[in-house]
């Protein structure tokens, strides 16, 4: 498991995430843990580095 840490695309908090380095490739939505807005979250691996990352507000 990789822990990156990031901004909520709603509240602007800093919060962490576990994501599955084994997976390349990965979307989802996942709540935020201070304001509990939905986040669409996209990440790709590469060689089991993090390369690519986005979180998105689902309101846009």
């Amino acid at each position: 498991m990789y822990e990156h840490f990031f901004q909520c695309p709603y509240c602007w908090e800093e919060i962490s995430m576990l994501l599955d380095n084994t997976v390349r490739r990965q979307k989802y939505i996942e709540d935020c843990e201070v304001c509990c807005n939905p986040i669409e979250v996209e990440a790709v691996f590469e060689h089991g580095e993090l390369s690519s990352f986005e979180a998105r507000n689902l309101e846009q």
